[in-house]
């Protein structure tokens, strides 16, 4: 029989199993979140650097086809801009089987209409110092208020977009990088 006041042997050993499972349970949770946040963030990763940059090549105009130019000197290319899911946003011209935040190229003097199709959508494109408009900052319009400009500088030019949907509690604005090549010729 154990003295008062001391623990039996196999209680102190008991409770050091108790203390070591918990231990390795939290320590096997700790690596599990680890390796999936390692893992996401490298899969992000990979995709950021699979992406490639029409601005980056020596010659950005040659990647213009009929296949991805918008609008003409008669018809007035439209721009549509949403959120999508919970922190990114998609610019997608009304050019048929393009994808969403895909290189499109307008020529010099084409109507650009930045708008957007979904309901309550804000939203807001960046093209920095060096845009291809000449608007002064940033483009913001929204569903009940889409932005005309009209294309007045050749190049290739990267923008930001953000869009916001109002209502919304949680990831209520995404954003995302395009691009927009701007001819001159009949490239």
């Amino acid at each position: 029989m154990a003295r008062k006041g001391r623990f039996p042997v196999h209680s102190v050993s008991r409770c050091v199993v108790k203390i070591e499972r918990g231990f390795a349970i939290w320590c096997g949770l700790l690596l599990i979140s680890f390796l999936l946040a390692s893992n996401y963030i490298g899969a992000r990763e990979r995709h950021r650097g699979s992406q490639t940059y029409a601005c980056a090549e020596s010659r950005p105009q040659s990647m213009c086809s009929a296949a991805n130019t918008c609008g003409s000197s008669s018809e007035p290319c439209r721009i549509d801009v949403k959120r999508k899911g919970s922190s990114l946003a998609s610019a997608t011209p009304n050019i048929p089987g393009i994808k969403e935040n895909a290189i499109f190229c307008v020529k010099v003097g084409t109507k650009v209409t930045w708008e957007s199709s979904s309901k309550n959508t804000g939203f807001v494109i960046d093209f920095g110092p060096a845009s291809p408009f000449d608007t002064p900052g940033a483009i913001m319009g929204g569903a009940d208020r889409p932005i005309s400009v009209v294309a007045k500088r050749p190049g290739c030019f990267k923008y930001s977009t953000g869009a916001c949907t109002s209502g919304t509690i949680y990831g209520m604005c995404g954003s995302g990088e395009n691009e927009v090549v701007v001819t001159s010729g009949s490239n």
